[in-house]
């Protein structure tokens, strides 16, 4: 059972006439008002036994089974009445607050022995399983004054997945790595390329990659062209320890590491390598390896969606421990993580050599696009610039500190770092560093 607004106003609007009446007939005006307030309670009960009961209704979902964080999506609810009277009310879908559904419950009406479909918005702001239990429904009466109140069991389900919104990035960089695979020539050889044709020489060519061979046989100057070496492995390891859980711009440090990743996933599948993913902190959240070709991007996607942010220190020698179990091959690890204090980068740091002595590392760290204010008006804004020029000196010490330990540090904003590291593959790769 409930009751609505109208109830309330039932109530407070006889006050004031009763207590008149009570005055000008001698009646106590306490007793007026408690008689006033049984008839409402009266006519409660005959509008709530007047409605029609929810229980009579059907309801079944048709929901999408994954749909990505930021996007509008809908659930379609498909109500049958199958009872023998008319029910009107009002019904609400129980989803958690963080899948967007509308506060407001949706109007319902549905004559005996038919069927309705409503249409609930979703516009999800976290990742993950998002679900819903049931749906609770509302019959009045005919009075309006109060009615009938039931939750129907109706299980439905969302997967979210990361937006990937680095992905207009994407164009651009493939057609550097055309350029790069034998589509346009290389016209510096870099150490560990592979050949791939041979051509005429043109003026401006190497003249290092002339192959006077095929120039004998051919008779006129012959080039070759040379191309990055394919299926090399890039292990990528994303930080999921407390640091993760900080906020920069619209989202956390977690959100913009996975973007970075599924870029460089995209281009470096496109390339012809073999990408793994390990989500750690002090065991593994997610782990992606062996998948190549198309599917790679919908695995990555998948193993992320449920991954959160731990408060908790990372364990920096066991996740080097799984970069070494992924590949005993050179490989290209990028450390997507955010190191930007020293004293509480220290056990990074430590265990950063051992990894470097053995593999190229690139590290990548997410830092925050609010700049200092012109205008520094009070005391506040004084502490805040003071801060962001205390951090931007420590995130620069780290740097220093990474690349002394022969890896290459990457700070950016969460849009600015994903291409940015994308192109410091491209660049291992024309140089023939990977």
């Amino acid at each position: 059972m409930f009751v609505t607004w109208r109830l309330s106003l039932l109530v407070a609007v006889g006050v004031v006439p009763v207590v008149a009446a009570s005055a000008l007939g001698g009646v106590d005006a306490w007793v007026a008002a408690a008689l006033w307030v049984m008839l409402c309670a009266l006519l409660a009960v005959v509008d709530v036994a007047a409605a029609t009961s929810p229980r009579v209704l059907r309801v079944s979902r048709d929901a999408p089974a994954k749909t990505l964080l930021g996007a509008q999506t809908s659930v379609r609810l498909r109500i049958a009445n199958t009872g023998s009277r008319r029910i009107r009310g009002r019904l609400r879908d129980a989803w958690q607050p963080t899948a967007g559904a509308p506060a407001e419950r949706l109007p319902l009406e549905i004559p005996p022995g038919e069927r309705r479909d409503l249409v609930v918005p979703l516009l999800p702001r976290r990742r993950g399983t998002l679900a819903s239990e049931m749906v609770v429904v509302r019959s009045h009466g005919p009075l309006g004054l109060a009615g009938r109140q039931h939750a129907i069991p109706s299980r439905g389900e969302v997967r979210v997945l990361p937006p990937f919104t680095s992905r207009r990035h994407l164009p651009s960089r493939l057609a550097r790595l055309r350029e790069l695979d034998g589509n346009t020539s290389i016209q510096v050889r870099g150490q560990g390329t592979e050949f791939d044709s041979l051509r005429e020489y043109v003026r401006g060519d190497d003249v290092r990659s002339i192959d006077w061979r095929a120039t004998a046989r051919a008779g006129t100057t012959m080039l070759r062209t040379w191309r990055p070496e394919r299926d090399r492995h890039v292990v990528i390891v994303i930080d999921t320890g407390r640091t993760a859980a900080a906020r920069v711009g619209d989202g956390t440090r977690l959100d913009a590491a996975m973007e970075a990743s599924l870029l460089l996933a995209a281009l470096a599948a496109r390339a012809g390598d073999h990408v793994h993913l390990v989500m750690f902190d002090r065991v593994t959240r997610a782990r992606v390896t062996g998948v190549d070709g198309p599917g790679l991007l919908a695995t990555m996607v998948e193993a992320m969606a449920g991954v959160e942010a731990q408060l908790i220190d990372t364990d920096w020698d066991a996740a080097h421990a799984q970069v070494r179990a992924l590949t005993n091959r050179p490989a290209l690890v990028v450390l997507l993580t955010a190191q930007d204090d020293v004293d509480s980068a220290r056990a990074f740091l430590g265990s950063l050599p051992a990894l470097t002595a053995r593999t190229r590392v690139v590290v990548g760290t997410v830092t925050d696009s609010a700049g200092n204010r012109p205008d520094r008006e009070d005391v506040v804004d004084v502490y805040r610039a003071a801060a962001r020029e205390r951090g931007a000196f420590e995130a620069s010490r780290v740097a220093e500190a990474i690349a002394r330990a022969g890896g290459d540090a990457i700070a950016d904003t969460p849009e600015g770092l994903p291409p940015r590291i994308a192109d410091r593959y491209l660049a291992l790769k024309a140089a023939g560093r990977l």
